[in-house]
């Protein structure tokens, strides 16, 4: 008397299901994540408990050399104001987002205020949460 089943198990495991499944949630990953601040340089920002959630519609960067840009766009001091008016003369309501290194001088954050006090942009401080 044969009694063995006629029914046979394979052991084989098929891999192609998973990497499709891994491929779709990188390019889901991918293409949902939020692009935070495309014309940002490479800043050590000082730490705060808040976040920059502010729609920016320029970007001021001063790098741990004291350069200042705009945009990804080096500026000299002198010129700052007039570059920055250039920049936002058809934006109504203009918002300003302020990267500084920690190293930097307060001065340095001060006086970009006191351009945005004067031309009455409202301006934000960019930190590392």
């Amino acid at each position: 008397m044969n009694l063995r089943g006629r029914n046979k198990v394979s052991a084989e495991f098929n891999m192609s299901s998973m990497t499709d499944i891994v491929f779709l949630l990188l390019v889901f990953f991918m293409i949902s994540s939020p692009v935070v601040t495309p014309e940002a340089l490479d800043l050590l920002l000082p730490k705060a408990k808040g976040k920059t959630t502010s729609q920016q519609n320029v970007a001021i960067s001063i790098d741990k050399n004291n350069n200042v840009f705009i945009n990804n766009e080096q500026v000299n001091k002198s010129q700052l104001e007039l570059e920055l008016q250039k920049h936002v003369e058809n934006i109504e309501n203009p918002t300003i987002i302020l990267r500084t290194e920690q190293s930097v001088a307060i001065q340095e954050a001060v006086d970009i205020m006191d351009i945005a006090q004067r031309n009455k942009y409202k301006l934000v401080l960019a930190v590392k949460p």
